[in-house]
């Protein structure tokens, strides 16, 4: 399968992402979620096993999660799977790790495909296995023109390398002179990320009680709500969910602005 900007492991989903949830005027009302999923190990370590327990048990957490994202009104959910950085564990987790993310796609594909979710897969391609690369491809590929939900797990993700990606695609195209400085914006920057095509982000999650966005989605979550929470991610489903989403929906987004009432007179 061709590639586009920044090497994503899969194309966007069909031109002009359509979630699923419309205001009354008419207008499609996206509501972009990411999690970072953590914790599986220290959950392990709390119960005495070893930690590919806790990466199984997680895999059961984001089934739970996909279906309670649906039911909660969230349009486009992405979760970060594995980073770049996470080839630095030892080679059995790694393994591990990949076969999980091959039986979860084997497993749940179709029941996806039937549900009307649009699987995408975003990270670099380089590095990974044969059987993997042509699991996401068939995801993608299987999945590609639904549109009542859209799931994105970042694979071989690291939000610096897609930056620099993106760069580096835009000096290209600038010294074969298809692209002019003054038309690179934000806009057109991000059209070259590997979540081009998503609607901004406007949740971002951590479980597990550490604060750290941990290289990811560093463009996107310019303007997200961040929500820490606690649990450790083999324990998360609805109830955390919705909690989560409680709290974004409590907070007053200005990006950058205020109201005119609130400016002084006198400054």
């Amino acid at each position: 399968m061709p590639l586009g900007p920044t090497d994503a492991l899969v194309e966007s989903p069909v031109s002009g992402v359509t979630p699923c949830a419309e205001t009354g005027d008419g207008k499609a009302a996206a509501l972009h979620v990411a999690i970072i999923m953590d914790g599986n190990g220290r959950w392990a370590k709390s119960r005495s096993q070893i930690r590919s327990m806790g990466h199984r048990a997680g895999v059961n957490a984001l089934k739970r999660t996909i279906t309670a994202a649906v039911d909660l009104g969230v349009t486009h959910l992405t979760v970060f799977a594995f980073s770049t950085e996470n080839w630095r564990r030892p080679q059995a987790e790694v393994s591990d790790l990949m076969s999980l993310l091959k039986a979860f796609i084997k497993s749940d594909l179709e029941r996806l495909r039937r549900e009307g979710v649009c699987v995408r897969i975003i990270g670099q391609e380089a590095g990974l296995p044969r059987d993997i690369l042509d699991c996401v491809h068939e995801a993608h590929e299987k999945t590609k023109d639904n549109s009542r939900f859209y799931l994105q797990v970042a694979l071989n993700y690291g939000a610096q390398a897609d930056i620099v990606g993106a760069a580096k695609q835009i000096a290209q195209q600038i010294a074969d002179g298809t692209l002019c400085p003054d038309d690179v914006t934000p806009e057109t920057f991000g059209g070259f990320l590997s979540t081009r095509g998503l609607p901004p982000l406007d949740l971002l999650i951590r479980t597990s009680g550490e604060h750290r966005l941990s290289n990811f989605l560093l463009w996107e979550a310019a303007y997200a709500e961040f929500v820490f929470q606690d649990i450790l991610w083999p324990d998360y489903g609805h109830e955390a969910l919705k909690a989560a989403l409680d709290t974004f929906a409590g907070r007053d987004r200005r990006f950058g602005a205020v109201e005119a009432g609130h400016v002084s007179q006198s400054a």
